[in-house]
């Protein structure tokens, strides 16, 4: 054993430097007991390890924990903080081992050794499935760590150890089985506690005596949290690794093996407690055909929480309120109740899960989300009440009960107030305050009240989900629906259940069914909704044109402010979509998308003199750039613009980003060279051009680009096809190189990325430390590290699929993105492929098996672009009309509440029983009628002073009583937008859009699909929505 350990310890101090691949093999054979062995049964496991026993608790005066020594002088602030930070790692690994020990220790020791017996050996077992295993992996990190901590001062390495200690099978296989037994083993656990009145006695004395308090659930959750607890240190130790540390690349190809290792694991558990909730809602289900389908595995579960149903009545009352546990599956949704949990002695030790008695199932389909001011389109058959409340006699109240009744007398006295216009605008005489422009400035004002009205309804109902669900035919048999309101826990929480209704709807689509075959396993095609799902395909360009060739798109986030709750749920990513298209002998053509809305709408066209090569949209500088660049404060016109490159070498910057787009600012090459690419900075404009020469431009006082201080630097001969910009320097490709440029000097430093000096690079994509390529010959792409220029891997997408049969050499990447942890490859046959990526901070590697698109165009993928926006902080606010009573999830009786009083307290409309008080001073942008014809109508003499005329008219004072801008086409809440809370409640909309000839639907197994879209000559979009990031 003593040799083993040894072993250990050498492997641990002779570190590699070529990253992962190395470290790995160099552990495994210079460590032969961490080779996997054989799988074998339950009833072996233990022996496919060393005697663990042994080696769990080591002698530490043999093995002493790590521990590092006293802090040497002269140490640089990121070494400081490093050291802390080891420190932490230290202290965290050796509290996790004494967890581990502590369930062997002071739980299964005990619990074997029992005499009487407790409990049997046979379930025993399965309680601590692969504990002492996962003691094991744990027990050699801290000996490799120990080794490595007395080297700190003269090392300062630890990535390559995290990668040479968890990237082992092993380590996946114990924790694959721990996680997955997880659920299994609580719920032998409560089984025993009801069962067995002295182990339940046993659990609770073991919890009195510990120091800290803590369950045997506690402790047994540790090992499912462990790896995200190490990722975040990692991050903090990269965070203060600088560039060119020996540490950094490890530190990277650490952070990458952990996050795929949690990513796997998370997955595992995510599939384990779908199983145990849909085996659990299966027991209550007395519908054979609904039970036999849950059984059977083939639907998936989406979503499941406990939600508050409320019943109200028909003044908006609550008559009453339960929780209810709502399971929405790929094709049904189910809303079960929620029996009694258990004994509370047993809750409190282990969580003891729900059993349920199913009270109503709907087709997806026939579900409907309701939002306010919606019922007016449902059908007379609905009613918004659960089963045992009356039906009322006609349209039933839901939510704050005086908002609504606000909202009435505010329609009810806009529509007296327009027929009051119209008789004032009979009127013989002439009057400075009573004439037409006056009373239009009172429906005006109305009107703004309504909507400032609406929107308070609305945000009471932030966290009150409403769906329209099929009911029983009536007697005629006429279809009857009914209405469910569930109210959730947060604003964040009925975000997601609106967004997963809404994909799984277009999950069930037949172009998602399925949507994704899975490339290295044959014929094996994946879940729909947990794949990117084909939200539609529609054609480019008005008119056809062969000729037409799509070059660019890009996506420019723009929030709309008057987008409902809803419908910014289930949209695409908000702003706009400019595509643009040309050929060679074809003028240049751009067509601008809205996005607001769950598919593209098209809503302007531009032309342009030249064929558009590229695009890129340059976003409004913000504070820290601003004072980066040295400006205080940017001009008034400074805002974001975009940069249009066409083939006759003109730059077009157009100055704004929807729909009234105009051109500001023309910039010209000398030579008129086509620019193929462009990529911005904070301060400078970048334009690789075909004659292998970059163009920089810089801003002018932070305005405009500036033609006068263009600056060239010469790259070769070769075409500069591709350009990125990574914090301070730029890569721009040329031929089968990439020359990475320094913004702030422009000098250069080169390497090459393809021996063959005939391929040139097409495309770059980067994310976290690395950068993908792919070249304008062959099938394979490559990942370089963004500060060693090494290569990291390298990709052939050929051997992904059978379906891609025509051969390597005709095989060609034409189009490359990193969208939300998947790489996306567009190819020359129209075929798009998707491949697994971290998402963090680490090397962008392929971690996992590739996805093929069974949608795919008929020619080549011609660009592919991701769409994201992050939806308004203010929607995920809960302001005082969501806090208020009424809005609250409790059960009881809440008629006579309200959220939330009128625009004010003194408002005219306020609750029976109070005085009518000072009223809302109706006023929209007319601040004063003294300027109007005619002469005053009033009561008093014309001895009356100014003054007193004065106070009778508008003041600027008196609007506000509203808290309302001053722009009159602007209607805001009083309170205006706080910036809290935003980055941590951030909810984040994607989607990737493909451009290319034609649209077709390939067969499993074959290259050849149906095309669907004009013979594959119309230019198509397809759209690709991903589910809200919350």
């Amino acid at each position: 054993m003593t040799y083993f350990l040894e072993q250990l310890m050498k492997a641990a101090r002779s570190g590699t430097k070529d990253g992962l691949e190395k470290t790995k093999i160099a552990v495994m054979r210079k460590v032969s007991f961490l080779q996997r062995k054989d799988q074998l049964g339950n009833a072996g496991e233990s022996e496919k390890f060393v005697n663990v026993g042994q080696l769990a608790f080591l002698d530490e005066n043999k093995h002493p924990p790590p521990q590092l020594s006293p802090m040497p002088e002269g140490l640089t602030s990121h070494q400081v903080v490093r050291r802390h930070i080891l420190g932490s790692i230290i202290q965290s690994e050796r509290s996790y081992l004494e967890s581990l020990r502590r369930i062997l220790q002071e739980y299964h020791r005990p619990l074997m050794e029992a005499d009487p017996r407790i409990l049997s050996p046979r379930k025993i077992r399965p309680i601590f499935h692969r504990i002492r295993e996962i003691t094991q992996c744990h027990s050699m990190f801290q000996i490799a760590l120990a080794s490595r901590v007395a080297e700190w001062d003269s090392s300062e390495k630890i990535g390559d150890l995290f990668v040479a200690s968890f990237s082992k099978s092993m380590v996946l296989d114990v924790y694959s089985d721990y996680v997955n037994n997880f659920t299994n083993a609580m719920a032998l656990i409560k089984k025993a506690c009801m069962s067995k009145p002295a182990f339940l006695e046993f659990l609770k004395k073991k919890q009195a005596s510990s120091v800290d308090r803590i369950t045997l659930y506690g402790l047994m959750v540790k090992p499912i949290q462990r790896f995200p607890q190490f990722i975040l240190l990692l991050q903090d130790m990269l965070k203060n690794t600088p560039k060119g540390h020996v540490d950094r690349l490890p530190l990277q190809l650490a952070l990458t093996e952990l996050e795929m290792l949690a990513e796997k694991l998370n997955e595992q558990k995510r599939v384990a407690d779908q199983i145990a909730e849909t085996q659990q809602l299966a027991r209550s289900v007395s519908d054979r055909l609904l039970s036999k389908q849950l059984n059977s595995e083939q639907g998936s579960l989406v979503l499941c929480e406990t939600l508050i149903e409320t019943v109200y009545g028909e003044r908006g009352q609550v008559l009453k309120s339960k929780e209810r546990k709502v399971f929405l599956f790929d094709d049904v949704l189910i809303c079960a109740n929620i029996n009694v949990k258990g004994p509370p002695d047993i809750s409190s030790l282990v969580p003891v899960g729900p059993k349920y008695t199913m009270k109503w199932s709907a087709p997806l389909q026939q579900v409907q989300v309701v939002e306010v001011g919606q019922e007016g389109s449902q059908s007379k058959d609905t009613f918004f009440q659960q089963s045992g409340a009356k039906r009322p006699s006609g349209k039933a109240i839901l939510g704050p009960p005086r908002l609504y009744h606000e909202l009435q007398e505010l329609q009810h006295d806009l529509s007296v107030v327009e027929e009051v216009t119209l008789l004032v605008g009979t009127l013989q005489g002439m009057y400075q305050n009573l004439n037409t422009t006056v009373a239009q400035d009172w429906c005006l004002a109305l009107q703004r009240l309504i909507r400032i009205k609406e929107e308070q309804i609305q945000s009471a109902n932030k966290c009150r989900l409403r769906l329209q669900v099929p009911g029983r035919p009536d007697k005629s048999g006429r279809p009857v629906s009914f209405m469910v309101v569930l109210n959730t826990p947060n604003p964040l929480s009925k975000i997601s259940w609106v967004n997963r209704l809404h994909l799984a709807k277009i999950a069930q689509r037949e172009e998602n069914s399925p949507g994704w075959l899975c490339g290295e396993d044959e014929g094996k095609t994946m879940a729909p909704f947990w794949c990117p799902l084909l939200a539609c395909h529609m054609t480019v360009f008005a008119t056809k044109s062969p000729e037409r060739k799509l070059e660019a798109a890009l996506h420019i986030p723009v929030h709309c402010a008057l987008l409902g709750f809803s419908a910014a749920s289930t949209s695409l990513p908000q702003g706009y979509l400019w595509v643009a298209g040309g050929g060679e002998a074809s003028q240049g053509q751009i067509e601008i998308f809205s996005l607001n809305r769950p598919m593209p709408r098209a809503v302007k066209s531009l032309q342009v003199g030249s064929a558009v090569r590229c695009l890129e949209y340059v976003p409004e500088p913000s504070r820290t750039e601003e004072v980066e660049a040295g400006v205080q404060k940017a001009p008034s016109g400074t805002g974001a613009n975009i940069c249009v490159g066409l083939d006759d070498g003109r730059i077009l910057v157009y100055g704004s980003v929807d729909t009234a787009a105009q051109c500001l600012l023309t910039l010209h090459n000398p030579e008129g060279c086509p620019v193929l690419s462009l990529r911005h900075s904070s301060r400078f404009l970048f334009a690789g051009l075909r004659n292998g020469t970059m163009m920089v431009y810089g801003r002018r006082n932070n305005d405009l680009w500036d033609p006068e201080s263009c600056r060239c630097v010469s790259l070769g001969s070769e075409p500069v096809r591709t350009l990125l910009v990574l914090d301070d320097s730029v890569w721009a490709s040329c031929g089968n190189s990439v020359t990475v440029v320094d913004i702030s000097s422009l000098t250069t430093q080169k390497f090459e990325v393809h021996p063959d000096p005939m391929v040139s690079i097409a495309h770059m994509a980067c994310a976290g430390g690395g950068v993908w390529m792919a070249f304008s010959q062959g099938s394979s792409i490559r990942l370089f590290h963004t500060e060693t220029l090494e290569l990291l891997q390298e990709i052939n997408i050929s051997t992904r699929s059978t379906l891609l049969n025509t051969g390597p050499k005709s095989m060609r990447v034409t189009s490359l993105l990193i969208c939300q942890g998947l790489l996306w490859v567009g190819t020359a046959q129209g075929l798009i492929i998707t491949l697994p990526v971290p998402k963090l901070e680490g090397i962008p590697k392929i971690t996992g098996k590739g996805m093929i698109s069974l949608n795919a165009h008929c020619g080549p993928v011609d660009f592919l672009v991701a769409t994201t926006s992050t939806l308004s902080p203010e929607l995920l606010k809960r302001d005082s009309v969501g806090d208020g009573p009424d809005s609250a999830c409790g059960g009881e009786d809440r008629s006579d509440t309200s959220s939330q009083e009128s625009l004010q307290q003194s408002s005219s409309y306020q609750g029976e029983g109070r005085g009518k008080g000072r009223g809302v001073l109706l006023q929209y942008k007319l601040r004063s009628t003294s300027g109007l014809p005619g002469r005053p109508l009033t009561a008093l003499g014309d001895e009356a002073s100014d003054s007193s005329l004065e106070s009778l008219e508008h003041s600027v004072e008196d609007g506000s009583i509203y808290e309302l801008s001053d722009d009159p086409e602007m209607w805001v809440r009083g309170r205006p937008c706080e910036r809290d809370g935003g980055r941590r409640d951030r909810v984040i909309s994607a989607a990737v859009i493909s451009g290319g000839k034609g649209f077709r639907r390939l067969k499993e197994g074959a290259a050849a699909g149906t095309r669907t879209s004009g013979e594959g000559y119309e230019n198509i979009l397809m759209v690709w929505q991903l589910p809200l990031t919350v």
